[in-house]
């Protein structure tokens, strides 16, 4: 599926909805390494962005919605509306991060 058929919005413009497949995910659980957290640390003694953390960061999120764009192609869409991305902290340095949607088939208007 192609990321620009993607959006946070519920519509696409110069697309109608044809068909509505239902919500799909991509849940990815992370843990931050031992290398990882010693090496924020230092980060954190100069201030600014914490590059390490912001990585992992934005890895995981990619990560999450490459597996939500897998799950809508599953059930056919061709498109996926009202993308958000949701995390939660599960225990000490332990995170999910879910990248959810409602898979599509649209159709040029």
């Amino acid at each position: 599926m192609e990321t620009r058929m993607t959006t946070t919005a519920f519509e696409i413009a110069g697309y109608k909805i044809s068909k509505n497949l239902g919500v799909v995910r991509g849940i990815l659980v992370r843990s931050r390494s031992i290398v990882g957290n010693i090496g924020a640390g230092f980060q954190t003694l100069f201030g600014g962005n914490i590059t390490i953390l912001s990585d992992l960061c934005e890895k995981t999120r990619n990560e999450a919605f490459v597996m939500m764009l897998q799950h809508a192609e599953m059930l056919g869409a061709n498109a996926v509306v009202g993308v958000r991305y949701e995390s939660t902290e599960i225990m000490s340095g332990v995170t999910e991060v879910i990248c959810y949607g409602t898979a599509v088939i649209v159709e040029q208007a």
